[in-house]
Parts: C-alpha cells; structure tokens; sequence
C-alpha cells in the first residue's frame, strides 16, 4: 500500500504483551509513520544511543516463529530476520529519529494508544477489586442472613409445656 494510502487501523490492535512489555513491531511501526521498515531499522541503528533494552529489542527466533505462525506469514519471502519491538518510548524515540511531520503525528497517535491501554488495564483493575468487594460483602450478609432463619425456625418452634397451667387459679375447695 503506498504511504499516502495508508489506512489507519486501530493501533491498539497492533499493540500486544511480549516479556512482559507492551511492544508495537517495527513494520507496524513503520506504516504508521508511513516510512519502509528499512528506512526506520536504518535510523535506529545510526542513533542506537537513543534505544536502551526497555525501548526497544529484537524478537529472538522462537518469538519470531510464535509470531508468524499466529500471524500465519508465508514462509516464502518475507523478512530475512527477526523483527524488533518498540515499546510505548520506544516508538515515541523512533518518531524523533525520523524527524518527519507524519511520524511527529503518528507519536502523538501512538502516545495515545499506549495511554487508552494502561487507561483500559487500571479500568479493569478496578472493576476486579469492586467485584471481589461485592463478593466479600455477600459473604459476610449471608451468613448474616443465615443465622437470621435459624434465629426464626428456633422462635417458631413451640416451646415445651412446663406443666404448669398459664393464668389465675383459685385454690381447690375443700369437699363437704
């Protein structure tokens, strides 16, 4: 697809958990600053400073693999080696290494999509923590609400008969 006609797809779709780290890969990168992955393989490499390991690092072999079978990728063509992933800094360094107006743009977009996910973690985070609140309060209600039947079975059965007779007795009269 010609960088003019680069559709914009989500990028949270291309966004995904690799060692623990939220990466977008360098082709996907790539079309959304709208440069070949050559050219901006190319500026990272001539500004490696500016990438530390928690910026950037390339996918090892089995990585690589997992990736392509779950991307079901030709075998044929394709890339002749592994791709690298950028994380949320990482992306954002890249667009200052390639100095276009497009990437500045794409940054922007891309700083965005990476804060709606931690936004959409910390959300759910929060629901977790409500959820398991409701559930402990229902716990804590129902066995509440369990010794509330018992106290009323208890109050409704009948107590036993002490023989003695309720109410006002007069003493027996003496027989004539």
């Amino acid at each position: 697809m010609p960088k003019s006609q680069t559709a914009l797809v989500p990028v949270e779709s291309r966004i995904f958990v690799l060692r623990q780290h939220k990466v977008i890969l360098d082709s996907d990168l790539a079309e959304l600053y709208g440069v070949s992955v050559k050219r901006l393989n190319e500026q990272v490499k001539r500004n490696r400073d500016r990438f530390p390991a928690d910026f950037m690092f390339q996918l090892n072999a089995k990585e690589h693999q997992d990736l392509r079978s779950h991307n079901a990728t030709s075998k044929r063509g394709g890339r002749r080696y592994a791709p690298y992933a950028f994380t949320e800094h990482g992306a954002i360094m890249a667009a200052t290494v390639l100095n276009s107006q497009r990437a500045v743009e794409m940054s922007i977009f891309v700083v965005r999509a990476f804060v709606r996910l931690r936004e959409m973690v910390s959300n759910n985070r929060q629901i977790v923590a409500k959820l398991e609140e409701l559930e402990n309060r229902l716990e804590k209600h129902d066995t509440d609400i369990e010794q509330l039947i018992e106290a009323i079975k208890e109050l409704m059965v009948p107590p036993e008969p002490t023989g003695r007779k309720i109410g006002f007795h007069l003493p027996a009269k003496p027989k004539e």
